[in-house]
């Protein structure tokens, strides 16, 4: 039953509740719950091809940005049936995992004050089978020039060892370097290769670079984080809004906007991303999967 407390919001074939959809969860920008639906909603064409199939870990900030945050990756019950849902095993156990395969469930988990989207590097159906590599280039301070530098020097070993790949802002500090993979390898045979690609790089650039997974390790050097390369490991998912000030969106970006002046970890927001979205950044060699073995040997080649 609606409420005089609720919004009724048209997605796709359904209409969803927004409760509470005065609720100002970003303070300082006085962005509400209902903006963040209709965000999410307006987003969902380009966003929902990144998301159908995967499993996925939930950010929500009920109390808004400044309050407490909650990383959900079991699906309550009192989710509508029709929220697709998968159980995939843990340690001990099993746990279920909401799936967002429309514009319905986009707007149900912005009513949930779900703010950011995490997903899987492999799908529900082959959770075993990544078919995404994923490079976190994470500077140690807010510098975008080495950012801008580890990217592009990534880049050129990734591209000669014939491996296409795609760029997007975290919405945060840093970038995603992406790989599409056939999905023919485990977590094990993945993780290990950009293991050896990180390592590689930093070896070249040992003043600059680091594989250090402890921060006391690292010292001002940029981190070439690989640990979400693992089975129920995950990473922002593509159009997410991150928890900052300015509601920055993690977005997807071609090579050649790397070098524009104007581009930064939070250059992207809800109120700019959609004309990024529409110019299809990742067309091309971002959709084109690719088998490790060949790329494998040509590493070691070159190591």
């Amino acid at each position: 039953m609606r409420t005089s407390s609720a919004r009724a919001v048209r997605a796709g074939r359904r209409t969803v509740d927004v409760h509470r959809p005065d609720k100002v969860l970003f303070p300082e920008d006085g962005i509400t719950k209902a903006d963040l639906a209709d965000y999410y909603r307006s987003v969902a064409p380009f966003m929902l091809p990144q998301l159908r199939g995967r499993p996925l870990m939930l950010e929500r900030h009920p109390d808004g940005i400044d309050g407490p945050r909650f990383m959900q990756k079991d699906t309550p019950d009192h989710y509508p049936d029709w929220v697709h849902r998968v159980e995939l095993p843990k340690e001990g156990g099993t746990v279920t995992h909401t799936v967002c395969d429309d514009t319905a469930t986009l707007v149900h988990l912005a009513d949930q004050a779900c703010v950011t989207l995490h997903r899987w590097q492999s799908r529900a159906a082959t959770p075993h089978r990544p078919d995404r590599m994923v490079f976190d280039l994470d500077p140690p301070e807010d510098d975008f020039e080495a950012v801008r530098r580890a990217a592009h020097r990534l880049g050129e070993l990734l591209d000669a060892i014939r491996l296409p790949s795609a760029l997007m802002t975290t919405g945060s500090k840093g970038l995603h370097v992406i790989v599409p993979l056939d999905g023919r390898g485990d977590f094990d045979d993945v993780r290990a290769f950009a293991h050896d690609v990180a390592e590689t790089l930093a070896a070249a650039h040992p003043d600059e670079l680091t594989t250090a997974p402890r921060k006391k390790a690292r010292g001002d050097r940029l981190y070439l984080d690989v640990q979400r390369n693992g089975y129920a490991q995950t990473a922002v998912a593509p159009y997410s809004v991150r928890a900052r000030p300015g509601a920055p969106v993690a977005t997807p970006l071609r090579w050649d906007q790397l070098d524009d002046p104007a581009t930064h970890a939070r250059r992207w927001t809800v109120a700019t991303v959609l004309e990024q979205a529409r110019s299809t950044p990742w067309e091309g060699a971002a959709t084109r999967p690719r088998a490790l073995g060949p790329a494998r040997r040509r590493l070691d080649a070159l190591r």
